[in-house]
């Protein structure tokens, strides 16, 4: 299966290439533009970025895998990062961590059956002050409970 950018991203990775003195260096933009796009970065995705930015294949790769917030295979609607770094860790990120599977029936990059949910436990997410703290696709939800935790799923089912 191929993939191909659509007219409309074609022209924001045109206007991200501006903001930069190279191609590459509008890399990350472009790949969450493909993100968007496809939900997901597959190699089809990737060589295409390639294409688009006439870098090497290898630059997208190593984009793609060294930073968490792309993926390489299909997440679900609700994407949920739970940090779990020393000041989350700290604050009781592992009783969240622990709900959060529990509740949703998944583990590490698990997604449920119906693809409307996703688990991912992360490094750090620069939220140290307001830990413990979770991120729900784009949202961040921070100085979290249990209880707290609880009202956002049931929120989302």
């Amino acid at each position: 299966m191929s993939f191909k950018f659509t007219e409309e991203n074609l022209a924001r990775i045109e206007e991200s290439k501006k903001k930069y003195p190279t191609s590459l260096a509008a890399i990350m933009d472009t790949i969450y533009i493909a993100q968007e796009q496809n939900k997901y970065i597959s190699q089809e995705v990737m060589e295409e970025i390639a294409n688009v930015l006439q870098v090497k294949p290898v630059d997208v790769l190593g984009v793609v895998h060294f930073y968490t917030m792309y993926y390489t295979k299909p997440m679900g609607k609700y994407h949920i990062q739970v940090c779990t770094n020393v000041s989350c860790m700290l604050r009781g990120a592992y009783e969240i961590w622990e709900q959060v599977k529990n509740k949703l029936g998944i583990d590490n990059m698990g997604v449920t059956q119906d693809g409307k949910f996703s688990l991912e436990e992360v490094e750090c997410m620069g939220a140290c002050g307001y830990a413990p703290m979770i991120a729900i696709n784009e949202d961040y939800y921070e100085n979290l409970t249990k209880e707290k935790v609880n009202q956002i799923l049931d929120s989302l089912k």
